[in-house]
């Protein structure tokens, strides 16, 4: 649904806070506890519209999903080759994540299958899964010789391979180790940077047999996935707004309570910390195979930092908010090897660097990355989200420290990953 959101500047962001489950993490819970044997119960799923894309295929494919009590999730595994040719297509809606591990799942089964997606899915490039896909055998289709989403998958038996992987992504790593759990030998992923390892780490929490090396990791195939229990942490990607909030905005001090600080993940707090701000972790656990820490956040005078190398696979999806941090640094920021951005839900560089300049900021884009020139006051105004959840709860950010109301249009797609976003927010603005 379509609407708006006018945000108006803050005197400070101050309490105390969590924020919704992890995104990934929420995915893998339904495919892994869908694939193991026995019951799987998650506790702290993110109950937003792409993980809810992944519960439905599921159910889809005669998996038994129930919701208890808290949106607690009850899932009555079937085993590796208990899943159900689907009725009807898969519809993955706004979830890359969704379509690109699919994908690799499908690839080895005994039916057939068809993904699709929302308008801005169907854009997405998902050769970089389908041309390693169909190096082990994978028989996929799709628009654009399996460019573009619909996909459409027989699946079959899957050769044991090795991909030397030119991007570091973990979907891409992902859907190869969860087709390799159907391959006839090993499958192995290097990267030219370590990508998130969520699908390692609860692989290994079910029983799969992984093995990480230095730039990679190899899974052997027919494992026998164990039911269990997963309690999902908070999402820092969710976290790194109120991050940055508390941290622009002078006389802020937060605590978010359990947030997962998985080191694959944590770019963001090194980035923000290398920048001059003061973040905390306290109370440093594990909770399911996964860190998990409470994040402590005082205003901070920033400064401008050059971001690059293996930080960016770890912050990727926080460079939207990263560069609005870098508005309000003093001096320059640079964001370099990030040519990833322009492929996300929407091209992400291209969205901030003109959302912050409507608002009056310095920002020059590159084909991998941007230049801001921070210290400038930054005006109200009207901004666009361009349909993409990211750079709405971004822009909320950056308004918070606007001289002036700022318009948010188009801001339901917000619920994809963060569905009390706008409350939440609007609960520890002062």
């Amino acid at each position: 649904m379509s609407q708006n959101q006018i945000i108006e500047p803050a005197g400070c962001v101050r309490g105390e806070m969590s924020v919704p489950g992890d995104k990934s993490i929420s995915h893998r819970s339904i495919m892994l506890g869908a694939l193991a044997e026995g019951r799987t119960r998650v506790t702290g799923f993110l109950h937003g519209e792409d993980n809810h894309a992944t519960l439905n295929a599921f159910r889809a494919m005669g998996v038994p999903i129930t919701e208890q009590e808290g949106g607690v999730l009850d899932i009555d595994g079937v085993g590796l080759d208990g899943l159900r040719e689907p009725a009807d297509v898969l519809d993955c809606g706004n979830s890359g994540t969704t379509m690109r591990l699919m994908t690799g799942l499908l690839s080895g089964q005994s039916f057939f299958s068809v993904l699709t997606g929302d308008q801005y899915l169907r854009r997405r490039p998902m050769r970089r899964v389908t041309v390693p896909l169909r190096a082990m055998g994978a028989r996929i289709d799709g628009r654009e010789g399996g460019e573009k989403a619909p996909l459409a998958i027989s699946g079959g038996p899957l050769r044991a391979f090795t991909w030397n992987s030119p991007v570091a992504s973990a979907q891409v790593k992902s859907a190869l180790l969860l087709a390799g759990l159907y391959a006839d030998g090993p499958v192995e992923v290097t990267e030219p940077h370590l990508s998130r390892d969520h699908s390692e780490r609860m692989l290994n929490h079910f029983g799969a047999r992984i093995e990480r090396f230095t730039g990679g990791v190899r899974i052997e195939p027919r494992p026998r996935l164990a039911g269990g229990e997963i309690d999902v942490p908070g999402d820092i990607s969710s976290a790194a707004f109120f991050l940055v909030a508390a941290l622009v905005v002078p006389g802020s001090e937060l605590l978010i309570r359990n947030v997962g600080v998985n080191p694959t993940r944590s770019g963001i707090i090194d980035i923000l910390r290398a920048m001059g701000g003061r973040i905390d972790l306290l109370d440093t656990r594990e909770q399911s195979g996964e860190p998990v820490a409470d994040l402590l956040v005082r205003h901070s005078d920033l400064k401008g930092i050059d971001i690059g190398g293996e930080l960016i696979p770890r912050a990727i999806d926080e460079m939207p908010v990263v560069s609005v941090a870098a508005a309000f640094a003093e001096g320059t920021t640079r964001i370099t090897e990030a040519r990833e951005l322009r492929v996300k839900e929407t091209d992400r560089i291209a969205a901030m660097v003109s959302e912050l300049g409507k608002l009056g900021a310095r920002v020059e884009a590159f084909e991998d990355g941007m230049v801001i020139e921070g210290g400038e006051a930054l005006s109200g105004g009207q901004v666009e989200s361009w349909g993409d959840h990211r750079i709405a709860m971004s822009m909320a950010v950056a308004a918070l420290r606007a001289s002036g109301p700022v318009t948010i249009r188009d801001t339901g797609c917000t619920a994809t990953s963060f569905p009390n976003f706008w409350p939440l927010l609007h609960s520890v603005v002062q």
